[in-house]
């Protein structure tokens, strides 16, 4: 899988039009609605709203459910998809600072380690639907694909006979730069996601341009 790298900073909306912001954003605020709601809140036509809606279902952002009142023909109501509350998310990296923070200032040392692994049990928990595949090859490979759909590039390659998970921005990145035991969360969820064990084999805070992670 190749995957070009710039130096770019990513948005939540990247590879949406600009004039489909204000759809997605309505739409994260009242849940769901009608073509005419959104045509009154949004001051254009009918006719551009179908428009939009119409290219962000194509690109699996928003769907619509028939809802009937009398012997009319049904309307429909447009509601974000989970893809699309995920493209529309906010940022809580502050909040995800401050969290691991007070994780990290748990003094017993057992008792902040279960307190990890609860943590990347429920990742594991998030994700594990989204991993497919009968070989370990197969299942790096969809997880490469799930974070690289949520802007963040990953890579499988093969070393000999063995598949390589590269990792070529981190996931954690705000975490990790504050403590690196979030690399070895990252390690317990890769591992229990792949249901292989793995080793991180490089890492970008020891000055390595990515992060590598190896079968063990």
């Amino acid at each position: 899988m190749k995957i070009t790298v710039t130096n770019k900073a990513p948005t939540v909306y990247d590879e949406i039009v600009p004039s489909d912001v204000t759809i997605l954003d309505l739409l994260r605020k009242q849940d769901a609605m009608t073509v005419s709601e959104l045509a009154v809140a949004m001051e254009v036509t009918a006719t551009a709203v179908r428009q939009r809606l119409n290219r962000l279902s194509g690109q699996g952002y928003i769907d619509r459910k028939a809802t009937r009142a009398g012997r009319g023909r049904p309307s429909h109501r447009y509601m974000l998809t989970p893809k699309g509350r995920r493209k529309t998310g906010a940022n809580f990296a502050d909040l995800a600072i401050a969290l691991w923070d007070e994780i990290l200032a748990v003094g017993d040392p057992e008792v902040r380690r279960g307190l990890l692994l609860r943590i990347s049990k429920r990742l594991e928990t998030l994700y594990a639907d989204q991993i497919k595949g009968d070989t370990v090859k197969a299942r790096m490979q969809s997880l490469a694909d799930m974070f690289t759909e949520r802007r963040i590039p990953f890579s499988v390659e093969m070393t000999g006979s063995l598949p390589v998970l590269t990792a070529l921005a981190c996931p954690y990145a705000d975490l990790a730069d504050q403590d690196r035991a979030i690399c070895s969360m990252e390690r317990i969820l890769f591992s229990d996601l792949l249901q292989q064990n793995v080793r991180l084999a490089k890492c970008r805070l020891d000055g390595e341009t990515c992060c590598t992670f190896e079968l063990n």
